[in-house]
């Protein structure tokens, strides 16, 4: 086993990308190689997401690619791993019988085991047991290159949204020890990464006897050598106070925050159980802003839930206005299977659907752009982290506000915090160059 190698393929959200750093860790530990190419590779996984229609079907489509290879070299491992595995479990046997292995979220731990069953027996091997501790591992994560190190710091989601999978996909949440992931920010410190990202479905559910999200950032902070924390994803019932004072009390907690509001209508909000109205979201958001004024703000925004009418609608564009967030991952809603909205009518026309998020991105890009344009003329701190795309002999970073930066600067720079003045922008790159 020691000179095999694998190919591993990731979809769907940072949960899936740390999930991929784990499955690095276990197969490099194991002595396998990865490489880039499924044609060559000893073992193919995919790491799937399911949360919208578009993800499930990519991942589906690449699997189907594989079913020759596999006819032609029978021995070759295909593996699934994430949301599709657990969602579909032995099922995914049934429609793509040329896979060997079917991972659930919170099965990592059994990799090791399972590859070592299947090539003993040469039989599809399933695990989708969601009473599993998905960090109960003897491995550490294989990071890749960057400056950012994600930390999961909760696992799963006990709020069952009517139109979200996750709760099914990823179970109850449970919280990582506090001190565990303490270890964890310094090692990623240690090794060169002066940004970290906690992460999980719902971060600001985090406890861990009593440490909230609050107090867990407030030690982060506290650790030496780190330069910028970030959090994501916020849910906005359970965002408040303490969150919105430690990011603007905390020198290194950074001010910027995704909270997705879904709709701007009560009505709608109500029917996706979200838990709050738009008049209580506009409150929490009111009180972030009197407490971080220069925050950024990102959301996502769903059209074409089902009941969702033209006055619905109009509601989610009036609180895009009122709010002005920086940007926004806009979408058009498609049932999940399994969840309580999959068994309502999907009674608004897709081509309704397609106008409505037409409408809402045209919005967002213009609050966009003025957004960067208001920030024109000042100067901000950039975490300096590669050259840029275009033009030649640019670099590219980005600010605490998540904003990013690109500037003339050579490659020498990447790691560094500088100040750079900017002068000009579009409604998603902020355009400057370095502070005297």
């Amino acid at each position: 086993m020691g000179s095999r190698t694998y190919c591993l393929t990731t979809f769907g959200c940072q949960m899936n990308d740390a999930d991929s750093e784990m499955i690095d860790g276990i197969l490099s530990a194991l002595g396998w190689r990865k490489i880039d190419s499924e044609n060559d590779a000893d073992l193919v996984l995919f790491n799937t997401c399911v949360v919208r229609q578009g993800a499930e079907d990519r991942a589906i489509a690449r699997l189907e690619r594989l079913k020759p290879i596999k006819r032609r070299h029978p021995r070759r491992i295909i593996g699934v791993c994430g949301c599709l595995a657990q969602q579909d479990g032995r099922r995914l046997l049934d429609r793509l019988p040329w896979v060997d292995l079917v991972l659930g979220t919170r099965a990592l731990p059994r990799l090791a085991p399972l590859l070592h069953e299947h090539e003993a027996s040469g039989r599809p091997q399933v695990c989708v047991d969601l009473e599993g501790d998905p960090y109960d591992l003897p491995y550490e994560p294989k990071r890749g290159p960057g400056l950012v190190g994600r930390v999961n710091i909760i696992f799963g989601c006990n709020k069952n949204c009517s139109y979200c999978v996750v709760p099914k996909t990823r179970g109850r949440e449970l919280s990582r020890p506090w001190k565990v992931i303490l270890n964890e920010i310094r090692s990623l410190v240690e090794s060169g990464r002066p940004e970290v990202l906690l992460i999980g479905q719902n971060v600001n559910s985090y406890r861990d006897g009593e440490v909230d999200l609050a107090g867990l950032l407030a030690k982060a902070d506290a650790i030496e050598g780190v330069e910028r924390i970030r959090a994501i994803t916020s849910h906005p019932r359970d965002a408040g106070e303490g969150q919105f004072r430690a990011i603007a009390d905390l020198p290194h907690v950074c001010e910027s925050l995704h909270l997705p509001v879904q709709s701007g209508s009560t009505r709608v909000l109500r029917r996706m159980f979200r838990g709050y109205s738009r008049e209580r979201y506009l409150q929490k958001i009111d009180l972030l802003r009197k407490l971080v004024p220069h925050i950024t703000l990102t959301t996502d925004i769903m059209v074409g839930f089902p009941g969702e009418t033209e006055e619905d609608f109009q509601e989610t564009l009036s609180l895009a206005r009122e709010v002005r967030f920086d940007s926004a991952f806009m979408f058009i809603y498609s049932p999940r299977q399994g969840t309580a909205a999959a068994q309502w009518p999907n009674d608004v026309p897709l081509e309704v659907k397609k106008e409505r998020l037409a409408r809402l991105i045209d919005l967002q890009e213009s609050i966009s752009r003025q957004r960067n344009r208001d920030l024109e003329g000042r100067r901000f701190e950039v975490l300096v982290e590669r050259p840029a795309k275009r033009p030649p002999g640019a670099m590219a970073g980005r600010t605490r506000g998540d904003k990013t930066v690109v500037f003339p600067g050579s490659a020498d720079l990447a790691g560094r915090l500088i100040e750079v003045e900017i002068i000009s922008s579009n409604g998603h790159t902020l355009f400057g160059r370095p502070s005297a």
